[in-house]
């Protein structure tokens, strides 16, 4: 009788070490890269809420009217 060949591995190709280590630091520099891109909008929105929270308490600034500037004549 023959062996029954498994579907999942009929023509996939075993990597190399090499390739097993080059997935791996690739793994890990996106597991870094998305912790720091997390943080970042972590922290954005906690500047953001804060702003806003900081806004809503203040009055609205007042807009100086200025009184003209005489100009100085020419002789």
């Amino acid at each position: 009788m023959r062996k029954a060949i498994p579907v999942d591995n009929v023509f996939k190709p075993k990597p190399s070490q090499a390739e097993l280590r080059v997935d791996a630091t690739t793994r890990a520099a996106q597991a870094i890269i998305s912790e720091e891109v997390n943080a970042r909008d972590a922290k954005t929105e906690r500047l953001r809420a804060a702003r806003l929270a900081l806004e809503a308490t203040e009055e609205p600034p007042v807009q100086k009217i200025s009184a003209k500037k005489k100009t100085r004549r020419k002789r």
